[in-house]
């Protein structure tokens, strides 16, 4: 069965198939903070049925479904629409799988367990090639870090499925950070960047700022924004080694 909203007019539709819902609702999460449309199915029929209903502009698909196999819902997606980019999910990383789902007519191929940065970034990338990009939300407008999505246009924050709200300084703050993603960023550097001004070091601004960010980033969750003593703040995937 195939989660159909009515499709928004102007908006990049991308249609997410796969069983696991825990996984459908994270990619859909990031696909909206993007800026896009997600539509879900969670089996080969429902795909076909979705990609009729809503005209996607991209599909991510995984290459294990509780009917249909992959291969065989990218075979019929590739006779109705040859040019529909698509980017292929699998826990099976065997070479043969992977030369048999790229001659298909795979686009692009991630194998499970993936990181959340690399598909955004990925199913990005093939937006803006097939020039989908130019008629919405386009690769620099989306922030990818770890689990972090932050969507320059609808102005949403998520981590993971959980959205973040956050005050207009907050957002460029964080902004900034993902902008410079594993970097160390000095006092002055955000001052100059995010408030546009070097005046006398700005107190302890930027450190009421980062706070204020990190609880709401970072509360009940492993941490991504760290403190560097005397050199500045990082921000950084959760499960990346300190």
């Amino acid at each position: 069965m195939a989660d159909t909203p009515t499709p928004a007019p102007g908006a990049i539709r991308v249609l997410i198939v796969d069983d696991e819902p825990e996984l459908t609702e994270l990619l859909s999460a990031a696909v909206s903070a993007a800026g896009w449309q997600p539509f879900v199915a969670r089996n080969g029929y429902g795909a076909l049925r979705a990609a009729r209903t809503c005209g996607p502009q991209a599909v991510v698909l995984d290459g294990m479904l509780p009917d249909l196999d992959g291969i065989q819902v990218l075979r019929r997606l590739r006779y109705e629409n040859a040019r529909l980019p698509v980017l292929m999910l699998t826990a099976r990383d065997a070479v043969e799988h992977r030369l048999d789902g790229l001659t298909t007519g795979a686009d692009d191929y991630v194998t499970k367990p993936f990181s959340l940065e690399e598909v955004m970034l990925r199913l990005s990338g093939l937006l803006r090639r097939s020039g989908a990009g130019e008629a919405g939300a386009e690769e620099e407008g989306v922030r990818v870090v770890g689990d972090l999505v932050l969507g320059e246009r609808s102005r949403e924050v998520r981590r993971g499925s959980t959205p973040i709200s956050l005050t207009a300084k907050e957002f460029d703050l964080l902004r900034f950070l993902m902008d410079h993603p594993r970097q160390v960023l000095s006092k002055n550097q955000i001052l100059d960047h995010v408030w546009h001004s070097s005046f006398d070091g700005g107190g302890n601004l930027v450190e009421v700022y980062v706070y204020g960010l990190r609880a709401k980033i970072d509360k009940e969750r492993r941490p991504m924004i760290h403190t560097v003593r005397g050199a500045g703040y990082v921000i950084r995937p959760a499960d990346d080694e300190a």
